[in-house]
């Protein structure tokens, strides 16, 4: 049953964010365009730069949110 809800979850959150993934930043599309290869290279290297640390985050703290909520839960069941 949990694992419909965070799936279902999950699906929501990809369709709601689609159209976000269509646009782009104005100012870095131009600025990459205007660079070769190599600057090509390096803009997306500092993207992920950027991207990889946050999602790292994020992910942690979604993982102690979800076992705080796991220990609730088994706490509330030794109690009944």
């Amino acid at each position: 049953m949990k694992l419909r809800r965070l799936a279902l979850v999950l699906v929501l959150m990809l369709a709601l964010t689609a159209p976000a993934m269509g646009q782009g930043c104005a100012m870095c599309s131009a600025s990459a365009r205007a660079t070769g290869e190599n600057g090509r290279k390096v803009l997306t290297r500092a993207v992920a730069v950027l991207l990889f640390p946050t999602l790292g985050i994020m992910g942690l703290i979604a993982g102690a949110a979800f076992r705080y909520n796991k220990r609730n839960e088994q706490k509330d069941q030794q109690d009944s």
